[in-house]
């Protein structure tokens, strides 16, 4: 490779790719699939405490997430302090409050209809463990200078969605909850001002009998999702 590489930057090895042949990629990819398509958003959480190898097991998942320019702009915050967690619904409900009296247009209203769901939030306190995640709009250098980062709401939100799988995976349910605005989840974390808390995601164990919206299993097929772009046939260009 004839390239001008300015230092630091190096190349390795690509680490631990595995390539599967074609039956065994579309069964791995089925299987994916199915074992995400069991996941649900719950809203009934035992409080039984849930092992606490298990979430940093699945906040170093997250934390391998592509991010703009590897700057990995985001925290994790995982209370498990009742007196926090009283705190965080106290506030949550007071934004929930307005926000369904009033705040929130009748449109969104009425899409949230389906999913039964109000200003109460009594699981913020009777699961184990939330995590809030913050997203870093810049860094900042041990001399107390900035540094800019880059692609931070899809950098925050791809990791998101590795810590929602992976804790799918190891058996857990989870609820992305996400009051509006959540400026208090800054004070009851200690957060500083640079990072912007995006969504609460409440974790554990489902109740016995837990029950979920209909509505909340209802996916698009394929064809409303995707498409095929393939190449199109060249014209006959005679006369």
């Amino acid at each position: 490779m004839n390239r001008h590489l300015p230092p630091p930057f190096e190349l390795q090895p690509l680490p631990g790719y595995r390539e599967y042949p074609p039956e065994e990629m579309q069964r791995r990819a089925q299987d994916f699939r199915g074992d995400m398509a069991r996941r649900r958003s719950v809203r009934d959480f035992e409080s039984r405490a849930v092992p606490r190898a298990v979430i940093e097991q699945a906040l170093l998942a997250a934390g391998t997430a592509p991010s703009g320019a590897n700057q990995q702009p985001w925290f994790f915050s995982v209370i498990t302090d009742p007196a926090r967690k009283r705190r965080i619904r106290l506030a949550a409900e007071t934004e929930e409050r307005e926000f369904y009296s009033g705040r929130a247009p009748r449109e969104w209203l009425d899409a949230l209809a389906p999913l039964g769901t109000d200003p109460a939030k009594p699981f913020l306190e009777e699961a184990p463990l939330l995590i809030a995640i913050f997203a870093q709009k810049y860094g900042v250098r041990p001399d107390g200078s900035r540094f800019s980062h880059y692609y931070v709401p899809e950098s925050v939100g791809i990791a998101t969605g590795f810590l929602i799988a992976a804790l799918h995976h190891a058996g857990l349910a989870t609820l992305t909850h996400t009051p509006s605005p959540m400026g208090f989840l800054n004070q009851i974390c200690n957060r500083p001002v640079q990072e912007k808390p995006v969504i609460l995601l409440v974790v554990g164990y489902p109740k016995p009998g837990c029950q979920v919206p209909v509505h909340g299993g209802v996916k698009k097929p394929l064809a409303q999702m995707a498409e095929w772009l393939e190449v199109a046939p060249v014209p006959d260009a005679r006369p």
